[in-house]
Order: structure tokens, then sequence, then C-alpha cells
């Protein structure tokens, strides 16, 4: 097993220290789903219908352990289990989704991931994408580059005037008048959501759209990818993400490179219901 660092005061880590400890942690909880992957793990239902595997709960159970170990002044935020207030109060936190893309996951898909940040003052300034099934690590850390498999990713450049764009399979039909018209191209969105803003970040696409509701696991992590990448996640305003301990769920979003944040933006707020 991957050495994840000492426990020193949290005034002595920088966000590289951060990323380090960020990255070794994914890469074996990886290990650990993929060893539930494709073997039919038990599964429950959580509230709204979402599923939860044992695959889950076991990766969970291995961050929270590791990571607070390593960091112990540090918060805690997960989906799957209670947030813990670290010494470090609501100012660093580790945010988390130990499997994005469960439904994918346990339909044997390869598009998900795990999904680990650090935020520091309600911005992450270290995240890490590991999707162990398709051999992908995204990185990211304040300051640096993204990265993809340890080599610098960036936005897909400006092109035509059509913009490539992952839409949610119930979003499609809002904006297929812009398809019709020419504006835009749907590109495969995949469920995982944390995997899609990678995928922008690594250029595959313009951009995509994020139905409300979407909660900071979902988003932390890739969320400085992408912008390190040179793009940006932000609401119809165009105000950017802020992150709490108490965590939260968001509205509509947009993610996109920044040649295609405007116009990606404007066709969401006019495709939005009244």
């Amino acid at each position: 097993m991957t050495d994840l660092g000492s426990t020193a005061p949290m005034e002595t880590f920088t966000a590289a220290d951060d990323l380090a400890l960020l990255t070794a942690a994914a890469h074996e909880a990886g290990r650990i789903a993929l060893g539930f992957f494709g073997a039919a793990p038990e599964v429950w239902m959580k509230t709204g219908n979402s599923p939860v595997s044992e695959a889950d709960f076991a990766v969970d159970a291995y961050l929270k352990r590791v990571l607070l170990a390593a960091r112990p002044t540090y918060g805690w935020l997960s989906e799957e289990t209670e947030t813990v207030l670290g010494a470090a109060g609501a100012e660093r936190f580790f945010v988390v989704d130990p499997i994005d893309g469960t439904r994918s996951f346990l339909r044997g898909e390869s598009t998900w991931c795990v999904s680990v940040a650090v935020i520091d003052a309600k911005r992450p300034h270290a995240g890490v994408i590991d999707a162990p099934a398709k051999g992908e690590v995204f990185t990211a850390v304040s300051g640096g580059e993204a990265l993809l498999n340890g080599a610098p990713i960036r936005v897909a450049p400006a092109g035509g005037g059509i913009l490539s764009v992952a839409v949610p399979d119930g979003m499609v039909k809002r904006f297929e008048p812009e398809r019709a018209a020419g504006h835009l191209a749907f590109a495969k969105a995949a469920p995982s959501l944390a995997y899609r803003l990678a995928e922008i970040a690594a250029g595959r696409f313009d951009g995509t759209v994020i139905r409300p509701n979407a909660n900071d696991w979902d988003i932390a992590a890739g969320d400085l990818i992408l912008e390190l990448a040179g793009g940006s996640l932000v609401d119809l305003s165009g105000a950017a993400r802020l992150y709490d301990i108490s965590g939260r769920k968001h509205g509509l979003l947009v993610a996109a490179a920044e040649h295609a944040l405007s116009r990606l933006t404007s066709m969401a707020e006019a495709s939005s219901p009244a």
C-alpha cells in the first residue's frame, strides 16, 4: 500500500503536499473499487432513488481513514458519510465522492471515478479525479497546471461556429432548437459529472450544462481541474462556485472552455423553464 505521509501540523502542508496525498489515496481507492467492479456488489437505494453500493462504502471508509489520519486537523465532507468539522473549521476540508457515477459502475461501464479535493478558503486548492477503469488520472493544484496522467491538458481551442456540448439526457430536448439551428452538436454526456468536467478540461468537447441540485462532492475536484485547463464552472450569473463544510446543492450550472462559456450560458438561460 502506498505511503500516504505524516501527520504534521496543518500549517506545514502546502497545496502540493495535499495533491500528493490525494493522488496516492485516490489511486488506492480506485484499486479497491475495481475489486467490486463487475462482481455484482450489494446495492441499496437512497432517498431520491439513487443507488449506493458496498463498493461506495468501502472506498469511502478507506478514504476517510487515511485522509483524516494524514491531515487530522482537516474537515470531511462526503456523499456517503457524516460531515466532520476538523480543527481547521470551515477553512480547510476534504470533499469526497468515493464513486462518482455509481449507476455506470453498476452497469459495468468505464465512465466512473473517484473524485477528491481539498477546499481552502471556500475554493479547491488540490483536486484529483481518478478513473481507474479507463486508466486516467486527472490532477490539479492551485498555481499549477491541470494534468492527465502527468501531462498538461487544455480545453478545446475556439473552432467554428458550432459548439460541441455534452447535455444530460433529461435536458436534450431543451437544446434541440440550438442543435437544429446549427449552433451546437451533442457530445456523449458521461453520467459521472466529475468525469464530464475532466473531459472538458482535456478538450474532448467544449462544455456541458449541469442540472440543478449538483452537490459539492460532484464538482469540487473537476472545478479546479477545469479552471487550470483554461475553462470555468459558473452559474447563470457567471459566478464561480464557493464551497463550505456544510455542503450545498447548486442551481443550474455551466462548465465550458472560456471561448464557449458566454454562448453556452446564454443558450442555457434561454432554454431554462420560466
